[in-house]
Order: structure tokens, then sequence, then C-alpha cells
């Protein structure tokens, strides 16, 4: 990557489609993020699946943005989110997930009436978030980034059909982490993954903008 001041990097940004999803993906899979206590992150990068202690009866919130990750988790050092884990799942997987998803939050352009939202959320396993993605200082941009969240059936299909393995990427989150302490953009931003703009189904994602 080369090399661009924070300035240069958020007029870029502002460039952005709004709802667009940018991810690290290959021709069959995309990478999202997680963060868990030691005992399940350790666990799930060590075995490549979640470990039984793993609640398939909770949401879980997968997202394809690193640095929103980081957002999330502090870099790693909120408890119970100190082990940051990228996890590659299909990209069938995550079609069937945005395609079976509800926003979680009531739009009356795309839902009508409050209630007509509030039944098609009962009945997804899946709901979308857009939450302002984040640069190095982890400072909101003009772009959205999409959360994904699972449950039910969406959860079962994720831990036993989706994923095709788990790193413990918490060593990167610690360097690029110590490289914005000290100031050194640049090699932060060198370290990081490289996510581009996804190819979403539009179909997939028109019942998702907001």
């Amino acid at each position: 990557m080369n090399d661009q001041s924070v300035e240069q990097v958020e007029q870029l940004a502002e460039r952005e489609p709004t709802f667009g999803i940018r991810a690290r993906y290959s021709a069959s899979t995309i990478t999202v993020y997680q963060a868990y206590r030691p005992q399940i992150g350790t666990a799930a990068a060590r075995t490549g699946r979640f470990p039984s202690s793993w609640s398939r009866e909770r949401m879980t919130w997968i997202k394809p943005s690193f640095l929103w990750m980081m957002y999330r988790c502090g870099w790693g050092t909120k408890e119970g989110q100190e082990t940051v884990l990228a996890v590659e799942i299909t990209r069938e997987g995550f079609a069937w997930a945005l395609r079976h998803a509800c926003l979680s939050h009531h739009v009356p352009e795309l839902h009508g009436d409050a209630a007509a939202w509030k039944r098609e959320l009962r009945r997804s396993p899946a709901r979308v978030q857009w939450d302002p993605e984040r640069d190095l200082h982890l400072r909101p941009l003009p772009h959205r980034s999409l959360q994904l969240g699972l449950a039910g059936e969406a959860t079962a299909r994720y831990a036993d059909e989706w994923v095709v393995g788990i790193s413990d990427v918490t060593p990167l989150a610690r360097r690029v982490h110590a490289y914005v302490r000290a100031g050194e953009l640049d090699r932060a931003r060198s370290l990081l993954p490289e996510e581009r703009p996804y190819e979403a189904d539009d179909e997939a994602l028109r019942h998702l903008r907001r």
C-alpha cells in the first residue's frame, strides 16, 4: 500500500458508497472478524471450529471490517474480547445471511409501519446494522460498515457449514495499535488486511439499505 496521509485516506473514504461492503475475500470465501475471551477464541483458532462453550443461543455478530472490529474490541483490550479472530466463511453462506436478514431498526420507506418491521425481524434469522466505518484512530468515517447478526438457523449454519478457517489475529491487532500509538501511521496502514469493495448481489442488499 502506498504512503498516504490520514487526510488523503479520509478524502478517499468520502467517495465510498454509503452502504457498500468492503472486505477481504477470494473467489469462494469472505473474511469476517469477531472477538472473544481467550477460552473461546484460542480454542476456536486452534481447532478451526467454535468450542462447545461457544453459545449457539445468543446472537453472534460478524464484521467484514478489521478496523470496525478494532473499534468494537478496543484493539483486543476490552474485557471478554481479548482474542480477535479472523473467520473465513463461504461466500454462499454470507449471501444466504444477507438474503435472510432484516435491518435491526425500522425504516418506514422499506418496511411500512413498525408492526410490519417487527414481524419481519422476528422471522429473520439474521439482522444488519450499518455503523460508521473507522480510521486508524478509530474515528468515524462518512461511509458505513456492515455488521451482520446471526441467530437461530443462521448461527447453526455459520458454525457447522460456512466456516472454512479461523485464525487468531490478536498479534496483528497489537502491532497495528502499537504503530498507531507511536504515530507511525504508514507502517500501521501497511499491516492492515486488504479490504476491497465486495460485489454482493444487489437483490440481496436492496432490502438492507436505508
